[in-house]
């Protein structure tokens, strides 16, 4: 027979959601950095293939 489940405390629920949102802003903080050193040329632990620029052509 099915009982219902016992009531999760706020202070849990509070303690979960930090968690998680912290985990975010960690991971955003890192990828933000990672697109720094990119930019800056920086990188040493990132490899990309830079796009090559079109030359225009007039007719």
């Amino acid at each position: 027979m099915a009982v219902p489940k016992k009531r999760t405390s706020g202070s849990k629920k509070k303690i979960r959601n930090h968690v998680w949102k912290t985990r975010s802003i960690e991971v955003a903080s890192r990828a933000f950095s990672l697109a720094q050193s990119v930019l800056t040329g920086r990188s040493r632990s990132f490899y990309y293939v830079a796009e090559k620029v079109a030359e225009n052509i007039d007719p």
